[in-house]
């Protein structure tokens, strides 16, 4: 029931929480994806081929895979202040040591290191989410932190292009101030969230008493509505059929983000335009896909239907992949791009619902750290499978196709795993009848 004390409750966690951890994310994902721009200029001082730059870019989550679900599981222990913080600073590190990379070896090195740096901050964020808000509210709340990512693509677009201008400022080039610069930020905010943070409603001393008190007892209410055992176990978490259905679903989504993030700068660059306007232009289809991320997460809490929001929303990202791969000026380029941009946003709200309406507890926090290790190797298959294409034919016509078709699984996955739901829900509910006979 929407009572006024839920309001009030909502109101206050949200502008609270939000905010300042879209923050977090935004500077996340731009350590993350900045090596795109960098590729500009980068890939010729260095000598690195397609097939080089996109197994580099995606190694990074080779590391994230490794250490994920450990990550998960230790911030679920130790809180999130602690381990958010620990996350930050190492992250904020390695990415600055970007800049000193001088081959190959170092560029891979480098890149797995940040995602064994980085892991288990985006999962930790959405299972810190299920410690503060009931599960009505989660798609659109996870909505709003999620539009971080495409925010910081439109804004770290033209910030990240400026940078390359930097190039031969005390003798280094502009990529290497792009790492340098942008790397910053991480460090300053990982030591604002140990002391900004709030680990559990519990330890909410900024709410007043009677409104932590009606948060704490709603988000018990929900945890005990949840099976027992899935309170406590960690391997139901992680061998839970659901869960590895949701990684599959996210690997194709993944695969479709990271495209975006790591190719697009150079999808732009070969129409001839300078990086200056390729900054500029990389800002407009992130910019439509946060609009529509916001909207299609409320209208999926409103309805509280989740299926056909991540189905649909798939099947645009990978109608707008082949359109792209068959594009030949700026204006359809870019409206291809907008497209991707707006399925896959709109797609990962409510695909990361679902997880913590069956689990809870340690398994919640290794069950999300599964979906987000796995999933995430989708952004290592589709870069790297585009390089690898882009080398052997010169176009990225047959990489864009390999990405729209794994976008096509995941909307098909979607669609088996819900079928899965009803026979088994039909099933439960048929025992319990007889049981009651």
């Amino acid at each position: 029931m929407n009572t006024d004390m839920e309001k009030r409750v909502l109101r206050r966690i949200s502008w609270r929480i939000v905010p300042f951890i879209m923050l977090l994310y935004f500077i996340a994902y731009i350590d993350r994806v900045n090596i795109g721009f960098a590729s500009l200029t980068m890939n010729k001082d260095l000598g690195f081929t397609s097939s080089v730059f996109g197994f580099g870019a995606g190694i990074f989550f080779f590391g994230y895979f490794l250490f994920e679900v450990p990550s998960n599981l230790i911030l679920e222990k130790v809180g999130a202040r602690l381990w958010i913080t620990r996350v930050m600073i190492t992250w904020g590190l390695i990415s600055g040591a970007m800049a000193f990379v001088q081959g190959s070896t170092s560029f891979y090195v480098l890149r797995f290191l940040l995602g064994a740096a980085e892991a288990g901050f985006f999962p930790g964020i959405i299972l810190y989410l299920s410690y503060w808000f009931p599960a009505r509210h989660r798609a659109g709340v996870t909505a709003l932190f999620m539009a971080a990512a495409p925010i910081s693509t439109a804004l770290g677009s033209p910030i990240s292009a400026a940078l390359l201008e930097l190039h031969g400022v005390m003798g280094l080039a502009g990529w290497q101030w792009m790492f340098i610069i942008e790397a910053l930020p991480a460090l300053i905010l990982g030591v604002v969230v140990f002391f900004y943070m709030t680990d559990r409603p519990e330890k909410a001393t900024w709410m007043p008493e009677d409104e932590r008190a009606w948060l704490i007892n709603a988000m018990n209410e929900e945890a005990a509505s949840k099976s027992g055992h899935a309170k406590h176990s960690i391997w139901r978490g992680l061998a839970d059929p659901r869960v590895l259905a949701l990684a599959l679903i996210y690997f194709g989504t993944s695969a479709g983000l990271y495209t975006l993030g790591i190719w697009a700068p150079q999808i732009i660059k070969q129409l001839g335009v300078s990086s200056m306007t390729v900054g500029w232009l990389n800002m407009i289809p992130p910019t439509a896909s946060v609009i529509a991320m916001v909207l299609w997460a409320r209208h999926s809490d409103r309805t509280s239907e989740r299926t056909w929001h991540v189905v649909g929303a798939c099947l645009v990202a990978s109608a707008g992949l082949v359109f792209a791969g068959n594009a030949d000026g700026v204006f359809t380029v870019i409206l291809a791009l907008t497209l991707v941009n707006i399925g896959i946003s709109a797609a990962k709200p409510p695909l990361w619902s679902m997880p913590t309406m069956f689990l809870s507890g340690s398994a919640a926090a290794a069950g999300i750290a599964t979906i987000n290790s796995i999933g995430n190797l989708g952004g290592f298959a589709g870069p790297a499978m585009i390089g690898w294409i882009k080398d052997l034919t010169g176009s990225f016509m047959g990489g864009l196709y390999f990405v729209a078709a794994l976008l096509a699984i995941s909307a098909v996955t979607t669609l088996l795993l819900a079928r899965s739901q009803r026979k088994s829900a039909a099933a439960s509910a048929a025992a319990a009848q007889a049981a009651s006979n």
